[in-house]
């Protein structure tokens, strides 16, 4: 056991390096480290599937941690998405697939079981790739994962279907619906039990002030709901999900997610080694033509189902592209649905173990298309013109981040009080603009830790969030709330959503970029109109209290768009009722 271990560890430790620094990201070093030490290699690891089993627990450790980043409102606010988005997915990805399988002398059942095995997408691969790249949560991260829930909970009525296609339908419609109640019970046992215990019992644990013992029932926590939803015949990883979730909201998150993160992280290494493993390479070097052929038809028909629903769904053509590039391949959850289906002689052997190939392969190749749209998207954007600059050894109280014409009239008030700053502006023509009329500005990319770190950020007492591109101010506040966590972010917000989006990255102090002139000519129309000074001033208070009352209310609700309609209608009634009692106070103290 202890050489095996070795041995996982020198693959390691020896291929991811390798791996990162030609720019492949780990999860192509582990699938190589699998290969070399594996059957078809240098055979020095032999179970293969014992070891897959063992490190399936990765991915639910993994599901965990990724349910600890979503309390149950931003999830609620999630369901359209996972239910949308998803489910069009899965639905068009499998009629396309069922269509090529029958046309290739696939029996129609078998087609169905199988264009939906191909439609799934692998949940380990893609969020490990966009964890590494910081990408859960942009727009495309949010998307990926929202398909990738919905392919989940999909997976159980597929299952339950596979017997009767094979021909046991009468024999099977009531074991299908006990499954299906079962499941239901289940999750609801989950939601409620994890909600009024799991505070509780973690709480007397961690009043024991015994660390490890601490780590111990975070992991019972996991396994207990993995081994539950799976009796449920429901997916291991929504049990391990759905208690992150639950716990989300509770004081524990940040000690339960420190906790695990280690033990995630190298099982889930593991997992992508005994992947790599699996390959059979012996079947590659005799059907290679047909093998490849089918990856790429498999890929290319779900990366352009997901760059139109990604298109469709209002995204930058950018991030319908970075989603059809993270989720094309298929999922370890189509390992269960071909052996089901074999098992129901639903499926011959040979096929199965012909499109086992066909996914691991796709999960290969899955980094290299990522990298691949990674730099035709640079390519898209204006070149580097020279290397960042450091700022000098000074240590100023005020970091300014973005330096436009916003950046600029909080630098001129900061410079007429004689009070030191940083500026940062990554726009390098926006850099010699300014420093002809005599500013001292550093031309950088503020997201980028070292060069916050050489703006002193960990002794600055305050950053001026000013970038005027809204997913660069994300990607920076995301960046400086991890790394610099007492360093205060003052945000300008270009609109109410990204007021919203900045307020889940727990920045709080935020001007809209219009709202404030906006205010200054209702006043100015208000007095115009023949009202006092006083009168303007009293109005446009009364919003602008409301209006920030509202904003804080809202927030966790703002990606339902017919809610946020109704509460826009409810808010507006609410103003007019102020006024209204303004007005009535007002006739009556005359």
């Amino acid at each position: 056991m202890l050489a095996e271990a070795a041995i996982f560890l020198t693959a390691a430790v020896v291929a991811v390096p390798i791996s990162k620094r030609l720019g492949l990201g780990s999860v192509l070093g582990y699938l190589a480290a699998g290969i070399v030490i594996g059957p078809w290699g240098l055979s020095l690891i032999s179970e293969v599937e014992n070891i897959l089993h063992f490190a399936e627990f990765g991915v639910v450790l993994l599901l965990f941690i990724i349910g600890l980043e979503l309390q149950p409102a931003r999830l609620w606010v999630m369901r359209k998405s996972v239910f949308g988005l998803g489910a069009l997915q899965v639905i068009v990805t499998s009629s396309i697939l069922t269509a090529c399988a029958y046309a290739l002398g696939v029996p129609m059942g078998a087609a169905l079981i199988i264009a939906f095995a191909l439609s799934l997408s692998s949940t380990a691969f893609a969020l490990q790739l966009m964890a590494e790249k910081h990408q859960l949560t942009t727009r495309h991260g949010r998307s990926a994962f929202s398909i990738l829930l919905f392919q989940d909970l999909a997976v159980i009525p597929v299952l339950a279907l596979i017997p009767i296609l094979s021909g046991g339908a009468e024999a099977t419609l009531g074991a299908t619906l006990l499954s299906a109640v079962t499941a239901v019970l289940v999750i609801g046992v989950v939601i409620v039990g994890g909600h009024y215990l799991l505070h509780h019992v973690l709480g007397l644990i961690a009043a024991t002030e015994v660390r490890e013992v601490f780590t111990a029932v975070a992991l019972l926590i996991v396994i207990g709901n993995a081994l539950l939803m799976e009796w449920a015949g429901l997916s291991m990883g929504l049990g391990a999900f759905l208690a992150g979730v639950l716990v989300a909201d509770s004081e524990y998150r940040h000690a339960l997610e420190a906790d695990i993160e280690p033990l995630k992280g190298l099982l889930l290494g593991l997992f992508f080694i005994a992947v790599g493993m699996s390959v059979n390479v012996g079947l590659v070097s005799q059907q290679w033509p047909l093998i490849f052929g089918l990856v790429a038809g498999l890929l290319l028909i779900k990366f352009l189902v997901l760059l139109i629903l990604g298109t469709l769904g209002r995204s930058q053509i950018r991030s319908a592209l970075s989603l059809a590039s993270v989720i094309p391949q298929g999922g370890e959850f189509a390992f269960v649905i071909f052996g089901a289906a074999v098992g129901a002689g639903l499926m011959r052997p040979d096929l199965s173990d012909l499109l086992i190939v066909v996914v691991t392969l796709t999960m290969a190749v899955t980094p290299l298309i990522v990298l691949a749209n990674e730099r035709l998207q640079r390519t898209t954007t204006a070149p580097r013109l020279r290397e960042y600059e450091h700022p000098v050894d000074e240590e100023n109280k005020v970091i300014i981040a973005g330096f436009g014409r916003f950046g600029q009239i909080v630098a001129r008030i900061l410079r007429a009080k004689k009070i030191g700053f940083t500026a940062l502006e990554s726009s390098a023509g926006q850099v010699d603009f300014v420093k002809r009329y005599g500013n001292k500005i550093y031309y950088g990319d503020a997201s980028r830790v070292d060069l916050l770190r050489a703006a002193h950020a960990d002794k600055a007492e305050i950053l001026v969030l000013a970038i005027d591109d809204t997913e660069a101010s994300l990607w920076t506040a995301e960046v400086v709330t991890k790394n610099f966590p007492n360093l205060k972010i003052y945000a300008r917000a270009r609109n109410r959503k990204h007021a919203y989006q900045l307020m889940d990255l727990g920045v709080f102090t935020i001007w809209r970029e219009t709202l404030m002139s906006s205010l200054d000519m209702a006043r100015s129309v208000l007095m115009g109109l023949g009202s006092s000074k006083s009168e303007a001033d009293h109005a446009v208070q009364t919003f602008r209290a409301h209006d920030e009352k509202r904003l804080l209310e809202h927030h966790g609700m703002h990606n339902d768009e017919e809610r946020m309609v109704y509460l826009a209608q409810q808010s507006a009634a609410e103003l007019e009722q102020l006024f209204a009692e303004d007005e009535d106070r007002t006739d009556q103290a005359s």
